[in-house]
């Protein structure tokens, strides 16, 4: 009696992962070194960040930080900080800009740093890493559902640098997109006042530097400062030494009984 064989079915194997709501994200804590962004109740490891990622995020925060103090604009730049986008959904962008107040109550409570609904920043920054369709897929619906004012992916990746810029305008409820390429200029609609370069964007120069060069000016134009003064000193004194010779010469005049006002 000849018996069948049936073949093995390999079956897929279940998901066994822990799952989180998001109150108990917030008050996560690993065991390792890694940060993890939470998808639809699931821990995502986030990637090591490259030296070049890391060059980038510090230029920008750099470029934002003084635009925001040359415009006497209460908002802070962040790292590091959570935006909630779903129910069970919150992402760590590179970089997070939102008001001083927001900030400040975020500073004031306990867990993690993470900006919730009502709680929406004015610009977040994505810098590509691995996987490329969650910064221009996923992420840009998350975040504009979210109502994220702007939301700007910086892509260094070799033979597709770009820097993607979405935001809302003119009251749109849907992002208006706009690419910048190597050789151009991008102004952000939160910050009309800040022109980047994207050359610099994708290649940027060390903070440390820029610092350097800007500490370099100021104590140029302090030097400056000093010199003027100097300048106006000695013009003072040469000034003052005139009229004293000047009340001298008078004196002496009139000691001679001549008026020296009729000279």
């Amino acid at each position: 009696m000849s018996q069948s064989v049936v073949p093995a079915i390999e079956e897929k194997s279940a998901d066994t992962s822990v799952t989180l709501t998001f109150e108990e994200y917030k008050v996560y804590q690993s065991k390792d070194d890694v940060k993890y962004e939470l998808y639809k109740g699931k821990l995502i490891p986030m990637a090591t960040a490259s030296a070049l990622h890391t060059s980038i995020c510090e230029f920008l925060v750099y470029k934002l930080q003084r635009c925001l103090a040359e415009n006497n604009l209460d908002l802070v730049v962040k790292t590091s900080v959570g935006v909630r986008t779903e129910e069970a959904t919150s992402r760590i962008p590179d970089v997070v800009v939102c008001t001083e107040s927001l900030w400040q109550q975020v500073r004031a409570r306990a867990g993690s740093g993470i900006l919730d609904f009502d709680e929406t920043p004015l610009l977040v920054i994505e810098v590509v890493s691995q996987d490329r369709r969650v910064d221009y897929v996923t992420k840009r619906g998350e975040y504009e559902q979210a109502n994220v004012a702007e939301y700007i992916i910086v892509d260094p990746t070799a033979n597709k640098q770009r820097v993607r810029d979405m935001a809302f305008i003119d009251g749109d409820d849907v992002y208006t997109e706009v690419d910048y390429l190597p050789g151009q200029e991008m102004i952000p609609a939160v910050f009309p006042n800040l022109r980047l370069s994207v050359n610099e964007i994708l290649c940027p120069p060390l903070v440390e530097g820029l610092i350097k060069e800007e500490q370099a000016r100021l104590q140029e134009l302090e030097q400056q400062a000093e010199t003027e003064r100097q300048r106006a000193d000695n013009e003072q004194q040469r000034a003052d030494n005139e009229q004293q010779r000047a009340e001298r010469l008078a004196a002496r005049l009139r000691e001679l009984n001549i008026d020296p006002d009729s000279i």
